[in-house]
């Protein structure tokens, strides 16, 4: 790895860390407003105008994730990587500095709300963290490699494997949410005039779909693990 390569991955890291502060900073600012006793579920219940902003501030943060990553590459591939390592760094970072700030999460099996778009997405934070550490593997992989080899490609199969897990991933998320909401009629979306939370207003998670999760990541370590193992054997012929 040359020093150029070394140090645009630090800057990027870096830049990620930040941006995980900053989204740790606006969750605590958030629970001191809405719960000053400690996070739990149910969620409360919050107004339309804070959720929809909340809902374009995480819009925003991917934005700026993707943007780093269009900045940083030289190729598509190695811009996608750069933003799959930007994500996945500021993800961590997120919930190490809420542990540093609130002592939260008490545990990586704790619940959390991790995202809003399109719907709420929650789960254990292992799971998110997990993924997190498959993709900064995965991306920093495809950086070397796009960097020394110049006719590196990922191949179609990995890359449907990659997608569909993906998919499976954030669909076992959302899964609680939907089939909360979806029993009660009724979800939320940021067109709504509705309150946000208030429709799963009782809703306590109990299991999370772990089989589902578990059917979309290994497919994810599949496409990763076959493609490091390719490009060792290809370096070794």
């Amino acid at each position: 790895m040359n020093s150029q390569i070394r140090k645009t991955i630090i800057w990027v890291s870096l830049f990620a860390i930040a941006m995980g502060f900053m989204e740790s900073a606006v969750v605590i600012y958030l629970r001191e407003l809405y719960y000053k006793t400690g996070f739990d579920f149910p969620l409360k219940i919050i107004p339309s105008f804070i959720g929809k902003v909340e809902f374009y501030r995480e819009l925003g943060t991917v934005i700026m994730l993707v943007g780093i990553g269009i900045v940083a590459g030289k190729t598509k591939l190695q811009r996608f990587a750069y933003f799959v390592l930007a994500f996945a760094v500021w993800d961590i970072f997120y919930y190490i500095f809420l542990y540093v700030c609130l002592g939260w999460p008490q545990s990586l099996s704790t619940w959390d709300i991790l995202f809003l778009i399109p719907v709420p997405w929650v789960g254990p934070v292992w799971a998110p963290c997990i993924l997190s550490l498959l993709m900064i593997t995965g991306s920093l992989f495809v950086i070397v490699q796009t960097e020394t080899n110049k006719k590196f490609i990922i191949h179609p199969f990995c890359w449907w494997l990659l997608l569909s897990g993906a998919f499976v991933c954030i669909l076992s998320f959302m899964w609680d949410y939907l089939s909360f909401a979806g029993s009660h009629h009724q979800t939320w979306s940021v067109f709504s005039s509705k309150d946000m939370f208030c429709e799963i207003e009782n809703y306590v998670p109990t299991k999370f779909n772990t089989l589902l999760f578990f059917t979309g990541f290994f497919p994810m370590l599949a496409s990763v693990c076959y493609s490091v193992f390719k490009s060792y054997k290809s370096q070794n012929q």
